[in-house]
C-alpha cells in the first residue's frame, strides 16, 4: 500500500470515528458541548513557544551580589582567562535568576590581565581565586573542585547565559535518576537555535554536536536522553565521584577532549550521562580560543583526539561508525524503543487514565526502554509534553510532526512494541502500523471497555440509540482485540467479560498504578466529603447530577454541618446551577493539586451509576488512606469487600445512611482505612504490576491467551 493511499485510509477511518462519537455525544450533552468538543479535536495549534531567552542588560560595572551559601547544595564553578565583560554577564544572570538550591559560586581566575581583578572582589557572596600562573582550562576547573564545598560541581563557561530554571532542573535529575554521573544542559546559540544537546562520538573518537543548527524545540531533541558526552561549558558531577575520577584528566592539558573523557570515566564507573533539554544555557562558542583548529589553543582539539582515541579503544568500538548520521533511532539503539500513540498527552492532574499512563511510562523507563509518545492531534500539550520529555520521553507534536502516517513512514522500523491507547486510536492506526512497523509487537491499551461502558449507560438512561451505538463500539473495539498481538485490560471483571465475548483474544492486565500516599491526617482531624472526576467523562456528569440532587439533600438532614466538595475540570452549567441550589456544596472545578483534599476530607465518595474499568478516583482516595462510600458499579473489579475495604450502596437513600455511618463511626473509619491501603498495595501498586508490564513490552511471547 502506497503511503499516500495509507494516509488517505487513516484518515477517513479518523473522520468516520469522530462522525459517530459526534453523534453519540449529541445524545448525552447536547449540541453545545459537542460542537466545542469537535473544535477541540480539529483544531490545528502550533506548539507553545518557550520562554524568550534572557540576556541580562548591559553598561558599566558596578557592584551587585550572587547567590551564596555556606552549606551549599551545588558549586558553580566557572574558570575564566580575560573577557570579564562575558563573566560580568553570565554573573548577573545568576544573580537576576537566583537557583532555588542553596549554592556558591566560584570564578576561578586563570591569570586574566583585563579588569576581572578588579571587578570580582566587588561582586558581594561570590568566591573568587587568583591562580598564582596561567594554566589553562583543565587546571583551573581542577582548582575550582579542590575548592568546592558543595554535593555536586557544576562546571560552567564564563561566556554563557544560563537560563531561569537551568541549575535546578538539572540537580532535580540527580534526584529522580540514582545513577545519574553526570548532567549537561542543552547548549543555545544566542540567536536560540540549538548548538548541542548532548554529544555524540564516533569510532575513531572524533565528536558530533547532536542538533547543531536544528530549533531547540525539535522532538529530537528535547527530551532527557543518555548521551556519549555533554560539553563542559555546562555540565553538573557529583563531587565525591569527581574527586574519586581524579577530576579532568591533566594530559589533554590546556584543554579539549577533557569533557569527552569525563563522560567515559564516568560510564566506566558504572553511571549514566544525560542531557537535560531542560536546563537551557546559551553559549558564544569560540569567545576563548575561536573555532580555527588550525592554530592556537584550538588546535589542541586535532591531537586530543588522538589522545583520547588512544586511551578508549576498547569502548570506542562500540560507538557509532565514522560517517553516520546520528538519528534518535540510533542513539537508543542499546535499547528497546516503544511507542506510544494516543489521542492526545496524558496529563495526571486531570483524570486517572493520565496517571495510570504516566506511571507505565515511568516504569518502562526504569526498566531500560527508550519511550516515544505520538498524540494523534498534533498538539503540544505544554508543561504536560514538557514533563514527559523531562523524564526522558521523546514527544513528538506539531509542527514537527507533520501526520501519523508521514511520521510512521519515517520511524516505524525502530521500535519493537507499539502500544495504541483506546480503541479509536488503534482503529486509526492499527494498518499504519503494520504497514510502517511490521516487527513491532502490537499492543492495544482499552483503558477501560468502551463499549460495556457505553452499554450501561444505555440502560441507566433508557435510550435504545445508545444501547445500538453501544453495539457498534463493540463490534469495532473486539475486531481491534482480534487484530492485535495483546490486549491490555485494566479490571478482573473486565476480564471475565472478555473471556465470554473474544475467548480467543490474547490479554493482560495492567490496572492503576498508584504509589501510596499514606494515611493522611487522621479521623478528628478531618471533616467533610470529596469528589474527584472530570465532567467529559459521562459518567461521572451523571454521579453528580444524582448525588448533589438527590443524595447530599438526605445526607444534610442527619448531617447538617457536613459540606461537599466536587473536584474537577470541564464542569458544566448544569452542575453550577444544581450545586447553587443545594446549600453545603462547594464546585471547586479543576484543582492542580488534590492531595489536600485526599488527606483532609474525611470521606469520598463514589456514586457511578454506570461505567467501566477501574475508578482511579478510588484507587486515588486510598492511596492517601481516605475511606469511600461507593455504588457496586464503582468498585467492580477492585477486589473490594462491602464492610470491610469500602462500603457499597445504590439507592439515594441506602448511600446517604452509609455516608452518615461512616462519617460518625471512628473505629469503622479506620479499619476502612488501613485496608485501603493494603489493598492499593496489593492489587494496584506498581509492584503489584511490574511482571505483567515486562511480559506485555519486553517478551514477545507474553500474554495469557483464552480458550
Amino acid at each position: 500500500m502506497s503511503t499516500s493511499l495509507a494516509d488517505a485510509r487513516y484518515h477517513l477511518k479518523r473522520v468516520i470515528g469522530l462522525i459517530r462519537r459526534g453523534l453519540a455525544s449529541l445524545r448525552t450533552r447536547g449540541w453545545r458541548a459537542t460542537l466545542h468538543r469537535v473544535g477541540v479535536h480539529t483544531r490545528q495549534q502550533p506548539p507553545p513557544r518557550r520562554e524568550p531567552l534572557y540576556q541580562p542588560a548591559g553598561g558599566p560595572f558596578a557592584p551587585f551580589s550572587v547567590p551564596s551559601s555556606d552549606t551549599p547544595r551545588a558549586s558553580i564553578v566557572i574558570p575564566v582567562y580575560n573577557h570579564c565583560a562575558h563573566t560580568l554577564a553570565c554573573l548577573r544572570a545568576l544573580a537576576t535568576h537566583p537557583p532555588i538550591a542553596d549554592c556558591e559560586i566560584l570564578v576561578i581566575d586563570d591569570g586574566s590581565s583585563d579588569a576581572t581583578a578588579e571587578w570580582m572582589p566587588q561582586i558581594e557572596g561570590l568566591r573568587y581565586h587568583l591562580r598564582a600562573q596561567n594554566g589553562g582550562f583543565i587546571a583551573a576547573c581542577n582548582d575550582g573542585l579542590r575548592l568546592s564545598r558543595g554535593q555536586y560541581v557544576v562546571l560552567l563557561n564564563n561566556d554563557t547565559i544560563p537560563q531561569p530554571g537551568w541549575l535546578d532542573a538539572l540537580l532535580d535529575t540527580f534526584k529522580r535518576i540514582p545513577d545519574a554521573g553526570l548532567i549537561g544542559s542543552q547548549l543555545l546559540y544566542p540567536d536560540g537555535r540549538l548548538q548541542e544537546s548532548g554529544g555524540v562520538v564516533f569510532a575513531d573518537g572524533s565528536c558530533w554536536s547532536y542538533g547543531r543548527f536544528e530549533s531547540a524545540e525539535d522532538p529530537r531533541f528535547t527530551s532527557l536522553r543518555d548521551t556519549d558526552y555533554c560539553s563542559g561549558a555546562a555540565l553538573a558531577i557529583p563531587r565525591e565521584l569527581f574527586e574519586q575520577l581524579g577530576g579532568l584528566d591533566t594530559r589533554y592539558a590546556p584543554a579539549y577532549y577533557e569533557d569527552t573523557d569525563l563522560a567515559f570515566k564516568v560510564r566506566a564507573a558504572g553511571r549514566r550521562v544525560l542531557v537535560q533539554p531542560a536546563s537551557r544555557v546559551v553559549h558564544d562558542e569560540g569567545t576563548s580560543n575561536g573555532t580555527d583548529t588550525g592554530s592556537g589553543i584550538k588546535a589542541y582539539q586535532v591531537r586530543n583526539q588522538q589522545v583520547f582515541a588512544a586511551k578508549w579503544r576498547d569502548a570506542l568500538e562500540q560507538q557509532l561508525p565514522v560517517g553516520t548520521v546520528p538519528t534518535p533511532a540510533n542513539q537508543h539503539r542499546h535499547q528497546p524503543q516503544i511507542l506510544i500513540l494516543d489521542e492526545s498527552v496524558p496529563q495526571p492532574d486531570r483524570d486517572s487514565a493520565s496517571l495510570r499512563q504516566v506511571n507505565l511510562i515511568r516504569m518502562l523507563l526504569e526498566d531500560g526502554a527508550h519511550v516515544v509518545f505520538v498524540p494523534t492531534r498534533g498538539l503540544h500539550a505544554g508543561k504536560a509534553t514538557e514533563a514527559l520529555q523531562s523524564m526522558g520521553v521523546e514527544v513528538w507534536h506539531a509542527p514537527f510532526l507533520k501526520g501519523v502516517t508521514a511520521w510512521l513512514r519515517d520511524n516505524g522500523a525502530r521500535f519493537s512494541t507499539v502500544m495504541m491507547v483506546r480503541y479509536h486510536v488503534a482503529n486509526e492506526c492499527l494498518a499504519l502500523v503494520k504497514q510502517f512497523a511490521p516487527q513491532a509487537r502490537t499492543v492495544f491499551d482499552t483503558v477501560d471497555l468502551h463499549y460495556l461502558r457505553e452499554r450501561r449507560g444505555a440502560e441507566v438512561a433508557a435510550d435504545a440509540g445508545l444501547a445500538r451505538s453501544a453495539e457498534r463500539t463493540r463490534a469495532s473495539e473486539l475486531a481491534v482485540m482480534d487484530a492485535t498481538d495483546v490486549t491490555v485490560l485494566v479490571s478482573a471483571a473486565e476480564k471475565e467479560q472478555l473471556a465470554a465475548d473474544a475467548p480467543r483474544v490474547q490479554v493482560e492486565l495492567i490496572s492503576n498504578l498508584h504509589e501510596i500516599a499514606g494515611h493522611g491526617a487522621d479521623w478528628a482531624q478531618r471533616r467533610d466529603l470529596v469528589f474527584v472526576g472530570g465532567f467529559l467523562h459521562l459518567p461521572n456528569l451523571d454521579a453528580m447530577q444524582w448525588f448533589i440532587g438527590e443524595v447530599f439533600p438526605l445526607i444534610r438532614e442527619q448531617l447538617p454541618d457536613v459540606h461537599f466538595h466536587c473536584i474537577g475540570a470541564d464542569v458544566p452549567d448544569s452542575i453550577r446551577t444544581l450545586a447553587a441550589g443545594q446549600a453545603g456544596v462547594t464546585v471547586h472545578g479543576y484543582v492542580p493539586d488534590v492531595t489536600p483534599y485526599m488527606d483532609g476530607k474525611r470521606i469520598a465518595v463514589a456514586p457511578l451509576r454506570f461505567g467501566a474499568g477501574v475508578k482511579g478516583k478510588i484507587n486515588l482516595s486510598m492511596a492517601h488512606g481516605q475511606p469511600l462510600v461507593a455504588t457496586t458499579c464503582a468498585v467492580e473489579g477492585m477486589h473490594l469487600h462491602d464492610g470491610q475495604d469500602v462500603l457499597v450502596a445504590d439507592q439515594a437513600q441506602a448511600f446517604a445512611d452509609a455516608v452518615v455511618r461512616l462519617y460518625s463511626d471512628q473505629a469503622l473509619w479506620q479499619q476502612l482505612s488501613g485496608n485501603g491501603l493494603r489493598n492499593i498495595a496489593q492489587h494496584f501498586s506498581m509492584d503489584a504490576a511490574r511482571e505483567a508490564v515486562k511480559r506485555v513490552f519486553f517478551n514477545p511471547t507474553s500474554g495469557t491467551q483464552r480458550n
